[in-house]
């Protein structure tokens, strides 16, 4: 199989490790940076030129689209869905999940269990808006943000509301969310490859952070989920229609809730900790699913 990545930088982790994988299993794998793309968008043939070449004769592309340039990078991914491309994520998921909005509207139309999350545009009844999370301490989340950027922990109503109306007077979309104290710090991420977790590990911040993200200083190890934190993260990768997702699942005194579907999730925290050969399961998954796709058709999720 020819495999295209999808990627601005060929160096980072996840990216080196797709291409390792796949050349260990015998396939052509190349590494395209969709910012340096142009489309040629007809009805006959049409085509992605990248570098003065035609990309043409790949039979799958894994994206690795940023959250800052998710326009641009999905609508490569959706003219290569137009040439009859095969994408380990399709760009209508991947633009679904990347709103943060939409995509615990859509959990929530799904029973999915959520943090209790406001969202408005005015701020003009900032302290309704703050008691419908039940009031502070809560989490305040830019809608853009990304690997726990843009996302403030207010202690008191009153920094809360002052930082709601600082957002606001800037023209950012924000969520309102309750903090679930009872988690510690800590939360799950469950990496799901074709409606199956992979696998786990658990994220804990360090002191005096809130955010377990690993770019922000997070440690993490393998965990065993349990029966009911593996159907959650199942059902929110397939709501979101992602057939490759990381999904964020912290503890509540009500159970586990969701707090994110990530698209592009990270492999290098995941892979270290777990030692599971994540990446290679993403190109396996890929080969299979190619080779159904050429003789039944496209698969639907």
């Amino acid at each position: 199989m020819r495999i295209a990545i999808l990627s601005e930088d060929a160096s980072l982790y996840s990216t080196k490790r797709l291409i390792e994988a796949g050349k260990e299993r015998g396939h052509e794998m190349y590494v395209v940076n969709y910012l340096s793309c142009y489309m040629n968008i007809v009805t006959q043939k049409p085509s992605v030129v990248y570098q003065g070449q035609l990309l043409e004769n790949f039979d799958a592309i894994i994206p690795r689209i940023g959250a800052s340039r998710t326009f641009y990078g999905t609508a490569v991914v959706r003219q290569f869905e137009i040439m009859g491309v095969f994408s380990a994520n399709e760009s209508q998921s991947i633009a679904r999940s990347r709103d943060k909005l939409r995509c615990l509207q859509i959990l929530a139309r799904e029973g999915v269990r959520l943090p209790v999350t406001g969202f408005a545009h005015a701020t003009t009844d900032v302290d309704g808006l703050i008691e419908i999370v039940g009031g502070a301490p809560l989490v305040i989340k830019l809608l853009e943000g990304t690997q726990g950027i843009g996302v403030v922990l207010a202690e008191t109503h009153q920094a809360a509301k002052s930082v709601i109306e600082a957002f606001r007077k800037l023209n950012a979309n924000i969520l309102v969310q309750e903090f679930i104290e009872e988690a510690g710090g800590a939360d799950t991420r469950c990496f799901v490859i074709a409606n199956k977790v992979v696998a786990s590990m658990k994220r804990q911040s360090v002191d005096g952070e809130f955010r377990s993200n690993l770019h922000r200083g997070g440690k993490s190890e393998k965990i065993k989920l349990t029966p009911e934190e593996r159907d959650i993260a199942v059902r929110s990768a397939r709501a979101m229609g992602l057939r490759i997702a990381g999904v964020d699942i912290i503890s509540s005194n009500r159970g586990p809730v969701v707090i994110e579907v990530n698209s592009s999730p990270g492999l290098e925290g995941i892979e270290k900790a777990t030692e599971i050969d994540v990446a290679g399961k993403i190109i396996e998954f890929l080969a299979q699913h190619t080779t159904f796709d050429k003789k039944r058709g496209r698969i639907q999720y």
